[in-house]
């Protein structure tokens, strides 16, 4: 049988764990987050498309830039869709 002592640990435990997951799901779902991956997305697609000669890979990385930007803009809409039909 458990103490009651022993009950509180588990219950501080899972508190603690769920601030952590709240978290983590809070980064995941931030502003911050998604504008930082754009910004490093751009300057990886930037510097390969300039080792690359690529014209104007300055302008040119801004395509799929927007293409991954709008990807991860609307997956949040298929995955509700997509949840709907498997509940």
């Amino acid at each position: 049988m458990f103490s009651i002592e022993e009950l509180n640990q588990e219950v501080a435990a899972l508190k603690e764990r769920n601030r952590r997951v709240e978290a983590d799901k809070a980064w995941e779902t931030s502003l911050t987050r998604k504008v930082a991956i754009l910004v490093i997305t751009y300057f990886i697609v930037f510097a390969f498309f300039l080792a690359a000669g690529v014209p104007r890979p300055f302008v040119n990385a801004v395509v799929p830039t927007l293409a991954f930007a709008l990807s991860t803009a609307t997956l949040p809409y298929l995955k509700k869709y997509w949840l709907k039909g498997r509940l």
